[in-house]
């Protein structure tokens, strides 16, 4: 074939010569019929990040069925799933051919969540994978034998995995049944009334702090108390039958160990879909969820925390408060106020990540500190209007301050790990033992303000080179600025890291203006990758970003210490 011989014909002169060489084969070739093999970037060292490449197969030769991909969701699945059997196929064809990292294979398929990724498309008219593969050198001299066997022989095997008849069909619909019913039990909750659903025999606890996969031994199945229980209707799987977590103001309370911060974390964790096996595949979280918590020493730019804390000492504004190194009540109210301004309709908090001033001010401490004395209105005052002004529920874990269960609407106890709806037990223990504490929150909540990130805010540049990367999903380098997102909880796979540093580098070049808020603008680049794909960002095919959501990308923004933002006054 044509292709074939043309890679053998340029492997064969540049054999022996200096790596640069490789650059000679980028473009693209017929592997087989109805097969092709893109070499979109060759590595310039073989110390160097890997080779970017791509593998093609038309439709005529995969042959999925039209349903397997008939919507968005179900196109996300499938081009998943398919992502996953593709990395297992190259994996014991990956090996050391050479020096550095010649030839070993890079597929970006994820963990437990399933994300919309650039590592796959599916299309009506072919399925494609994009990859990384470090091509084969001794020294920094082309291999062109053992370049040869990846591309010839390597790839074409690998590519069995992009036919539909290579997989279980039974495996495969469940995979994509199950990604769709879990969105569409997520479109339900609003219509019920719920911010969250738990299905009954969920298993929540993880294995460890770092493998996110089911806790394999001594896990107890999750199992709705009757007061919560519900029954939802899926498209595939029948009835489903857990705990519905109503909108308004819900405490999760028990003593220590006994599973509240694990029910929080499948909560925040379940606002993305997840893989059969997982445990928490129904468990599913409304979609506007934020997870927040104090963060000392956090950058602030010009967010309006006047609901929470004002009167400052020394006069500081706190309708446009800026500062470089935030407290934790200063932090948390930030935070709140920034998820507010880009939408968020439920706020997930933990008391042990929480500042407590900020959380509660006690009868005895008013009596100490006076309300004119103290510039912080606690969360406790502030929660209900929240919900009643904006519809804004809240879910908060608790251990220590019962004077929550005066604006608690539902109360959930953890006892060694089920679950107890003590919501009437806990009105009358409010009645019992009724607290001195005064209100200190005012009649209202107070306004949501949008705010405009400047032009000037966005310095891509290192140099004279623009370095926007990220280093795991603890920071974001972006030119000379280090983003820390280490505490922006929902962020959870590197590629959505990746994705976020593009999006900030295009909003800079595109976007940013004095006039445009940042929510419309961060919804503009979140709708133009969903249209025109992951290459609008970067202008050529990756593969190894993955859909955040505008939330995220927000929060990162918001702890760029070069931003400098303009007010617009907006409510709601």
């Amino acid at each position: 074939m044509q292709g074939v011989e043309r890679i053998r014909s340029i492997l064969s002169r540049i054999n022996g010569k200096g790596y640069k060489a490789y650059r000679d084969l980028e473009g693209q070739y017929t592997l087989r019929p109805g097969l092709t093999f893109f070499l979109d970037h060759a590595q310039g060292d073989p110390f160097a990040s890997p080779s970017r490449v791509r593998l093609r197969l038309n439709m005529q030769m995969a042959q999925y069925q039209p349903r397997l991909f008939e919507n968005p969701v179900r196109r996300m699945a499938l081009q998943d799933f398919i992502l996953r059997a593709f990395a297992r196929a190259l994996r014991p064809l990956s090996k050391s051919r050479g020096t550095g990292g010649s030839g070993y294979y890079s597929v970006d398929t994820g963990a437990q969540e399933v994300l919309l990724r650039s590592g796959c498309t599916v299309s009506d008219d072919y399925v494609e994978v994009r990859f990384f593969m470090g091509l084969p050198a001794a020294g920094r001299r082309v291999l062109a034998k053992e370049a040869l066997e990846m591309i010839l022989e390597d790839l074409p095997k690998g590519a069995r995995a992009l036919k539909s008849s290579r997989h279980d069909p039974q495996e495969m619909e469940t995979f994509v049944d199950l990604v769709e019913d879990q969105e569409h039990l997520r479109k339900q909750l609003s219509e019920r009334g719920l911010v969250a659903f738990l299905r009954n025999g969920s298993i929540l606890p993880r294995r460890s702090g770092v493998d996110d996969r089911p806790m394999d031994r001594g896990a107890i199945p999750f199992k709705s108390s009757p007061e919560l229980s519900i029954t939802l209707e899926t498209l595939h799987h029948g009835q489903v039958t857990g705990m519905g977590i109503p909108q308004g103001v819900t405490l999760i309370v028990g003593g220590g160990f006994h599973g509240k911060t694990t029910l929080l974390e499948a909560i925040s964790r379940s606002i993305y879909p997840h893989i059969p096996g997982d445990g928490r595949e129904w468990v599913i979280t409304h979609p506007k969820t934020v997870k927040v918590r104090s963060e000392d020493g956090r950058y602030v730019a010009g967010v309006d925390i006047s609901p929470f804390i004002k009167d400052l000492p020394m006069g500081r504004d706190t309708t446009a408060f800026s500062t470089v190194d935030a407290s934790g009540s200063t932090s948390l109210a930030a935070s709140i106020m920034e998820a507010l301004e880009m939408g968020a309709q439920v706020l997930l908090l933990d008391e042990d990540t929480s500042a407590t001033n900020f959380l509660i001010r006690d009868a005895r401490m008013q009596a100490l500190i006076p309300q004119e004395k103290e510039p912080i209105t606690p969360f406790i005052d502030k929660v209900k209007l929240l919900y009643k002004e904006y519809g804004v529920s809240t879910i908060l874990v608790l251990g220590g301050s019962g004077d929550y269960l005066d604006v608690a609407d539902t109360v959930i106890a953890l006892d060694d790990y089920h679950v107890l709806d003590v919501t009437d037990r806990a009105r009358e223990v409010a009645q019992e033992y009724p607290t001195p504490r005064r209100p200190e929150g005012g009649d209202s909540f107070g306004y949501i303000k949008g705010r405009c990130p400047l032009p000037e805010s966005f310095k891509p540049k290192k140099g004279r080179r623009e370095r926007v990367r990220s280093k795991g999903l603890k920071e974001i380098l972006f030119g000379e600025e280090v983003i820390d997102v280490s505490d922006v909880e929902q962020l959870v796979d590197n590629s959505q890291a990746r994705t976020v540093a593009e999006m900030l580098r295009y909003y800079g070049h595109a976007v940013a203006n004095p006039s445009i808020p940042i929510r419309k603008g961060i919804d503009a680049i979140v709708s133009k990758v969903q249209r025109e794909g992951f290459e609008s960002l970067t202008g050529t095919p990756i593969g190894n970003l993955a859909m955040p959501r505008d939330l995220e990308v927000a929060a990162a923004m918001n702890r760029m210490r070069s931003l400098v933002v303009r007010f617009v006054e907006e409510k709601g």
